[in-house]
């Protein structure tokens, strides 16, 4: 039980020695940022098996029981996001080794980066609701000095607007908190929910669920909640932006929204609507811009507006099969998302450019980085037998079933449109006619072709979660949102153990 705390302690700790050490001796803190990363990613993957065995592992700090004691709490739900923010995480920070050497003081990035990964961690496993906002700003604040690190006039004004709207969505969450302790006497999550659960929900809690629904869509960018996201994660180093767009708002948006909604506030028909209705806007809008991006990575940017849209509207279908299909294209977009934003590095690495007008034929010049490309355009566009296009046919299969027929159209011809920008991707950057410019280009070195190579079979093979030795993992994860009792009983039952 105690080894949750690793998932914390590790980073924190490493970000502490890569700060004394990586100045001077870069090797020594290379080893201690990939070491880190390498190790959460495999104790993440170990905690499957030990929540699969027991369903949920109870952490006391100090000893001392809640609500008077912190806990930390692994779920189905904590494990499946663990391990999607760890194989991510780990997967960037290799490829960070190589990209990250043009920038200056890459100790300052390795340091953020596990600041923001013990943050993410934090997060997920706290077992009430103050501690993890204190971890969310630690993730936060690390992801705004990391949006900054090129020090470009344009990294730096979106570093300042992500710095400015994430702090008006940390200021909803806090008074969220501070309004839900005076009514509860508790922080722990799971007090939270007895409590709710035998006393009547006013007008107060009601408010409470508005201002999570504000501060919590601003950290996930769903619409309209999303100006932020297009500046950051375009304007950042790419293995920054493969960790914005690819886990930190699914960790610090999606996760938190849901244990909150789903866990400890409780959903009811009036919340489900409108994370569906969010969720469809999110899907349309965030396509329909993406297609008139001529910026690789703003494209990128607002596709992933798009996909959160289908996770959020998932979790608004509230059936079993939605929260199944939901939590699937979770993982595969984290996959896909990270793989784009890499392939996106790699082509800027080789070229120094990222508009969509100047490209063509680099396929010829890069062929992994085009290879990995189309698996991730595939992949994140719904073509079968990719695993995006698993989970978006069982979103829209359970929207169907649950008589959202309009919807579940809407889901269907937002994927057409996805397909149609990545193939605007793929056609302007890697088909055609080389541009001379670009002639005498190399691939990227191979400590960057190795993560996108991993990625891409993870995208290819994630289908397999289906099957019936891997399918316990997203089912224990969406168990635990669709019976909305469920985390409560079982952190009171650990509590009394």
């Amino acid at each position: 039980m105690s080894g949750l705390l690793n998932f914390i302690l590790i980073p924190l700790g490493a970000a502490f020695l890569v700060a004394l050490t990586g100045n001077r001796m870069k090797k020594a803190g290379n080893f201690i940022f990939i070491l880190a990363a390498f190790l959460l990613c495999a104790l993440s993957l170990y905690l499957v098996k030990s929540v699969g065995a027991q369903k949920i592992i109870l952490f006391k700090a100090g000893g001392w029981l809640p609500p008077l004691g912190i806990s930390m709490v692994a779920d189905g739900l904590a494990v499946l996001v663990l391990v999607t923010v760890n194989i991510v995480s780990l997967t960037v920070a290799f490829y960070s080794l190589r990209y990250m050497q043009r920038y200056t003081d890459v100790w300052k990035f390795q340091s953020l980066f596990l600041l923001m990964l013990a943050g993410m961690n934090g997060v997920i496993l706290s077992g009430d609701l103050f501690n993890m906002y204190v971890f969310l700003e630690v993730a936060s604040i690390s992801a705004y000095a990391l949006v900054a690190f090129g020090v470009e006039p344009e990294g730096l004004e979106a570093s300042f607007r992500y710095l400015v709207m994430g702090s008006l969505a940390s200021i909803f969450v806090l008074l969220g908190i501070a309004l839900l302790y005076g009514y509860c006497s508790t922080l722990n999550m799971a007090d939270i929910a007895l409590v709710l659960s035998s006393n009547p929900k006013g007008l107060l809690v009601g408010f409470v669920a508005v201002l999570f629904l504000a501060g919590l869509g601003l950290k996930a960018a769903i619409v309209p909640f999303h100006a932020w996201l297009p500046d950051a994660h375009s304007s950042a180093p790419s293995p920054v932006s493969a960790m914005l767009s690819g886990v930190l708002i699914k960790t610090l948006g999606i996760y938190t929204l849901a244990r909150i909604f789903f866990n400890v506030l409780g959903v009811s028909s009036k919340t489900l609507l409108v994370l569906m209705v969010l969720g469809i806007i999110s899907m349309a809008v965030g396509a329909i811009m993406a297609i008139s991006q001529s910026d690789i990575k703003r494209m990128f940017a607002y596709s992933s507006i798009s996909q959160i849209g289908y996770i959020v509207f998932a979790l608004g279908i509230g059936t079993p099969l939605a929260i199944f299909g939901g939590l699937f294209h979770l993982f595969n977009h984290a996959m896909f998302k990270s793989l784009l934003f890499l392939n996106a590095g790699s082509i800027e690495y080789s070229t120094g450019a990222r508009n969509l007008n100047k490209m063509g034929g680099l396929s010829r010049r890069l062929p992994v980085t085009g290879f990995t490309s189309l698996v991730g355009s595939m992949g994140i566009s719904g073509i079968p037998p990719l695993g995006g296009f698993w989970s978006k046919l069982i979103i829209i299969i359970a929207a169907a079933q649950a008589g959202y027929i309009g919807f579940a159209t809407i889901a269907a011809v937002v994927s057409i449109i996805t397909l149609a920008y990545y193939l605007k991707f793929q056609s302007f950057v890697f088909f055609g006619r080389l541009n001379k410019a670009w002639d005498g280009i190399k691939e990227v070195p191979l400590s960057m072709k190795l993560p996108m190579l991993f990625l891409a079979v993870i995208c290819v093979v994630s289908g397999i979660l289906l099957l019936p030795c891997f399918r316990p993992l997203l089912e224990s994860a969406g168990g635990v949102l669709v019976s909305t009792v469920q985390y409560k009983d079982a952190v009171i039952a650990a509590i009394k153990w």
